[in-house]
């Protein structure tokens, strides 16, 4: 006797954890790069950001931009995982966009719009990871085989 071997069929819910995967992924992608160009500008001090004066989380801008910087290469870094659906990925994405969110909160004054959309997108990220089960596979049940 042979065995035949079938594959599972594709499910909606299958779809759905492959489609916020992705999304959380792109999202802490460009969460990421805009938090890198964001830092840049910080620490040349650039003239875009807003000074005000007697704020109770003042920090230089330079500091404001080296936590931006290095928060949106991790973030970078981790969405990368993400696509590859690493879930050590997955629980950093949802510590990265968590630090985001709150270091665009702390500097909320300098940049407002900004901020308020990154906290925003940041948002969507942890939602988007946290909401797909366990065992989400971006590439389906029985893909991995044909890659």
């Amino acid at each position: 006797m042979t065995a035949t071997h079938t594959r599972p069929a594709h499910t909606a819910r299958q779809d759905w954890a492959t489609g916020l995967t992705a999304f959380a992924a792109v999202m802490l992608f460009l969460v990421g790069l805009l938090d890198v160009f964001r830092g840049i500008m910080a620490i040349a001090e650039d003239d875009v950001f807003v000074t005000t004066p007697n704020y109770v989380f003042a920090f230089d801008l330079t500091s404001w931009g080296w936590i931006h910087l290095a928060l949106g290469a991790l973030a970078m870094i981790v969405s990368a995982g993400l696509l590859r659906t690493a879930t050590w990925a997955r629980v950093t994405g949802v510590a990265i966009a968590g630090l985001v969110i709150i270091a665009n909160f702390l500097s909320l004054p300098y940049y407002p719009v900004w901020s308020v959309v990154m906290i925003t997108i940041s948002g969507f990220v942890i939602w988007a990871l946290c909401v797909v089960q366990r065992g989400g596979d971006l590439y389906g049940p029985g893909d991995r085989e044909t890659r």
